[in-house]
């Protein structure tokens, strides 16, 4: 065994994630060379003091917006890597298999379920169905991505085509549950930016619903094309006055969006509540400092129209 394989595979073990064969070689191999037994302590150390932190774990946001970038990251990454990597180095696949007996069991599995799957593709595969004949909503975790969404002018009927597998369709009208579960997981997580915008331009009709209105904050906050946020400052226009929530995420786009057009439309939707605390104290270090001068120039006029504080 080479000391380039133990020491690659030291971290593994030190989580327990070798397989028992694998461990044994790696223990045996330590047991005769120093330079590994010292890697072995020295990892070992390191994941002892790290075990007396507790670690935190992401919050939601967070992780909903790395997955985001993840999905785009991996629409535009190129392809055809592991392919090659499995043409041309089959050895090291060999390695692996030969140190991991979870990792063939897995290649094996993987291959059932490949001839299962083709197998009932080849019969037909169709949608399944509830007991009212329309097509079931798949959990989220099993959605990989919305295909597109429409809405008829004439019924308000709402199109969505989602895949899991293969391409399926559902179809309802906006009080619909499934429907707006869909838009849901479309406007959070869907890589195509105008499914995107589609999605939270159907969800602006149900900005009452509390899972609409998160949703449009986070479109607000984390989403990376202009115009889907434009959507969410619309949706979310209405409940500035009320919701200070609300007011705050679209004071935080006034303050930091680097889109001009979302900035403008953020200091329209502030006028009504200008007078609040938070929006003038806002409104005085736009007129101070903002590097736009139509923005500078805006919030000096709504500044000028406030009464005075004693």
């Amino acid at each position: 065994m080479k000391c380039e394989w133990v020491r690659e595979n030291i971290t593994l073990h030190v989580y327990g994630e070798l397989a028992d064969d694998a461990r044994h070689e790696l223990e045996q191999h330590v047991e005769r060379c120093a330079d590994c037994a010292a890697e072995l302590k020295a990892e070992q150390r390191f994941h002892t003091l790290l075990s007396q932190e507790r670690a935190e774990g992401p919050t939601p946001n967070l992780l909903a917006a790395s997955r985001m970038r993840l999905q785009e990251a991996l629409e535009t990454a190129e392809q055809g890597h592991f392919w090659h990597r499995l043409a041309f180095d089959p050895a090291n696949w060999l390695r692996q298999v030969r140190f991991s007996p979870a990792l063939a069991s897995a290649i094996l599995i993987l291959g059932f379920a490949g001839g299962v799957g083709t197998s009932y593709k080849v019969l037909g595969h169709q949608p399944t169905t509830t007991t009212s004949g329309t097509a079931a909503t798949p959990a989220e975790a099993s959605i990989t991505g919305i295909r597109s969404i429409t809405q008829d002018p004439a019924t308000n009927t709402v199109n969505i085509q989602y895949d899991t597998v293969t391409t399926q369709k559902a179809e309802g009208s906006m009080n619909d549950q499934r429907i707006q579960q869909l838009l849901l997981f479309a406007a959070r997580n869907n890589y195509n930016s105008g499914v995107r915008m589609d999605s939270v331009d159907l969800l602006t009709q149900k900005p009452d619903v509390s899972q609409v209105r998160e949703a449009l904050v986070y479109a607000l906050r984390y989403d990376t094309n202009p115009g889907v946020r434009l959507k969410a400052l619309d949706g979310l226009g209405g409940f500035v006055k009320n919701d200070t929530r609300v007011r705050d995420v679209v004071l935080e786009a006034l303050v930091n969006d680097s889109n001009p057009g979302v900035r403008t439309e953020a200091l329209r939707l502030i006028e009504p509540v200008k007078a609040d605390g938070s929006v003038r104290g806002v409104l005085m270090t736009l007129a101070a400092k903002d590097q736009s001068q139509y923005i500078k120039s805006q919030a000096r006029t709504m500044l000028a129209q406030l009464p005075e504080i004693d």
